[in-house]
């Protein structure tokens, strides 16, 4: 099966819109919280080289090294949230232990999508306050899509749970 990272936009929104059971509210999590990270790389890329001091830069280009380590991460965990409910589907007929090893699997990959949206947020502040004023739209847009993320992984933790 192709992984949904390689899909195009589409295609990846046409299979969510299917009646099958991934992707699902955690692959879109990740999808949402990648886009979000990638604001704050794109945020952080225009504030490189505008003049600020070598502090202000070091800082800049770390806090692009995290959003684009983040981004990274979020883009496969959208493939590993499915991979990990589509085992949790698998498992509904089988032993009791392998059941449980599924659940616990499928809180894993969400908890760990809130936990990278949790990280980048911690991103927005260095951006708002030394970035390219002119982006502090797109730092806000990203740092809603994170909440957003948040939000629906946990979702998912307590569906699992």
């Amino acid at each position: 099966m192709k992984k949904f990272k390689n899909h195009t936009l589409q295609e990846y929104l046409d299979v969510l819109s299917k009646k099958v059971p991934a992707p699902g509210g955690g692959s879109a999590a990740a999808l949402t919280g990648a886009a979000g990270a990638a604001l704050l790389s794109m945020a952080a890329n225009y504030s490189l080289g505008k003049g600020s001091s070598k502090r202000v830069e070091t800082a800049l280009k770390k806090n692009l090294e995290r959003s684009e380590k983040i981004r990274k991460r979020l883009v496969e965990l959208i493939d590993l949230d499915a991979e990990a409910y589509l085992a949790l589907v698998a498992a509904r007929k089988k032993s009791e232990k392998e059941k449980q090893a599924a659940l616990k699997k499928a809180r894993a990959v969400p908890k760990e999508i809130a936990k990278q949206c949790y990280n980048a947020v911690q991103l927005a502040p260095l951006l708002v306050k030394e970035g390219n004023p002119y982006l502090i739209s797109d730092v806000q847009s990203a740092c809603e899509m994170l909440k957003a993320a948040f939000q629906a992984a946990m979702a998912n933790v307590e569906a699992n749970s």
